[in-house]
């Protein structure tokens, strides 16, 4: 399994592709953060970072997404994933080493906007009159939206071939899972429905972890949540004749 999870990353990240994708993110996270005035912490005057955790998850739509397409894909079709399953390993551990490498990559994107967090620590008067708990918090969260779109974008390359095709599927679920559920709650006004569908949408657990509460059902949720899209990316490549 770590052999495969070694070759994996280092297929990501000997990949054009992903460097492209990280490079955009980060341009984009930063011109949005500093650059334009209607997101602009510069523009804003307090010393917090609530509108880039506000952005990234609508980022991380497009980018993790892009990372985790060729991951079966890829190997469907150029029909390198008979020589790999030859091998003496699990399905599931396959499809661990795939999630975890395209995961590390996406914890790679993060790592480089902690300097956001060092410019505003510096920046605040005084020197360091920033919230740093809630960061901490949110950072927590992202990852672990992180894990749940690696989730989707894994079960969305086990699906086809065609790696434009796992992006656009990869895409939809993210923003179904994001946002489609709060959009929902608010259309169906009958008490129960609102409260089922904000406990199955993915933006009311992020944003409770983001507030700095640690809750153990966020935890259980995003748990649940990544097992259930590997589970189906079980069942596909375990039923299919490649």
């Amino acid at each position: 399994m770590y052999a495969v999870f070694k070759r994996e990353l280092f297929s990501l990240l000997n990949s054009l592709m992903a460097y492209i994708t990280i490079g955009v993110f980060l341009l984009t996270s930063g011109l949005l953060l500093w650059f334009f005035p209607d997101t602009s912490i510069l523009e804003y005057g307090y010393a917090e970072l609530t509108g880039f955790f506000s952005l990234v998850p609508f980022l991380f739509m497009f980018l993790i997404p892009a990372i985790t397409m060729r991951s079966f894909a890829e190997e469907r079709r150029e029909g390198t994933y008979v020589l790999l399953a030859s091998r003496p390993l699990t399905d599931w551990q396959i499809i661990l080493a795939k999630y975890f490498a395209c995961l590390v990559l996406v914890l790679f994107s993060l790592i480089p906007t902690l300097i956001y967090y060092y410019s505003i620590y510096k920046l605040g008067l005084p020197a360091g009159n920033i919230d740093t708990g809630a960061v901490i918090g949110s950072y927590l969260g992202l990852l672990l939206l992180g894990s749940a779109f690696t989730g989707i974008g894994i079960f969305a390359s086990s699906i086809t071939k065609n790696q434009v095709i796992a992006f656009a599927v990869a895409v939809f679920i993210c923003f179904v899972a994001y946002s489609g559920f709060d959009a929902l709650s608010k259309i169906f006004a009958m008490r129960y429905l609102e409260t089922i569908f904000l406990g199955l949408s993915v933006n009311e657990h992020y944003q409770s972890i983001s507030r700095g509460v640690l809750d153990t059902r966020d935890l259980v949720y995003f748990v649940s949540f990544v097992l259930f899209f590997l589970g189906i990316t079980k069942l596909v490549i375990g039923g299919r004749k490649w």
